[in-house]
């Protein structure tokens, strides 16, 4: 286990975190299903890296029910939630992905992942050949406010442990880099929408109307306060979409 993931082994995250952000789940399996209708992708298996609390999986699994999922989790606090989120179709499994998964999947979930890994660009690129597609949700932390400030950029650090910093084309590279062809993208409307909006960021949801009606990407990248979903296949993978892969196994 990297340096950068030692604080998820004890309990470190969950005292800063105790609800381990469930708050959060229904909004992002909502952001996650409808993204994936709009694309027209229907998996029957999928399998999420990181899945936390196992939250969005549990509601995926009422909006999708006949889908089988799968969470990994290497944080041994999660386990005390997984009694609440365990569901007929969902099974989790605490320990490291790549040393236990024997399993192909229609989709690969990664939620709020790449800005916490050590090594992102290893980690990304061993993710090829277990999926047909994969779908990213990324904070997009990086910002000219947020940098001007550091105040924001040292929050996110000290509170959820993000040491990636995002804008959405460094996000977008990143993957192209690691060997992923990009389906398509957009923004959750974050900014907006997230449960766990607070005072001060009800105030910013102002300024942020004028600038991203001027410019979406622009105001972003001015005032931050956005996420990405992003879907991807591997290059040179050709994916079935809808088809549950014979080599998954639960």
């Amino acid at each position: 286990m990297a340096l950068a993931e030692e604080r998820y082994a004890g309990d470190d995250y969950l005292r800063h975190n105790p609800s381990w952000d469930l708050g959060d789940s229904p909004w992002k399996a909502d952001a996650v299903s409808g993204f994936l209708k709009a694309e027209g992708i229907n998996p029957g298996s999928v399998c999420e890296i990181g899945c936390g609390a196992g939250g969005v999986l549990a509601e995926l699994s009422k909006i999708m029910p006949g889908v089988e999922f799968c969470g990994y989790e290497i944080a041994p606090a999660v386990v005390q939630f997984w009694e609440k989120t365990k569901r007929s179709n969902v099974k989790f499994v605490l320990g490291d992905f790549f040393k236990l998964n024997k399993a192909h999947y229609d989709l690969i979930l990664l939620l709020d992942v790449i800005e916490h890994l050590g090594a992102p660009f290893t980690f990304l690129n061993s993710l090829h050949g277990v999926a047909g597609h994969y779908l990213f949700h990324i904070p997009l932390d990086l910002s000219a406010v947020s940098v001007a400030r550091e105040v924001p950029l040292m929050a996110v650090r000290n509170k959820v442990g993000h040491i990636n910093y995002f804008t959405k084309n460094l996000a977008l590279e990143l993957l192209r880099d690691t060997g992923f062809k990009i389906i398509g993208w957009r923004y959750s409307g974050a900014a907006f929408n997230s449960p766990q909006s607070t005072w001060k960021t009800r105030l910013a949801a102002i300024p942020r109307l004028i600038a991203y009606a001027l410019s979406k990407d622009w105001g972003v990248r001015l005032l931050g306060g956005e996420t990405l979903l992003v879907l991807a296949s591997s290059i040179g993978e050709a994916p079935v979409n809808g088809a549950v892969s014979d080599k998954m196994r639960f």
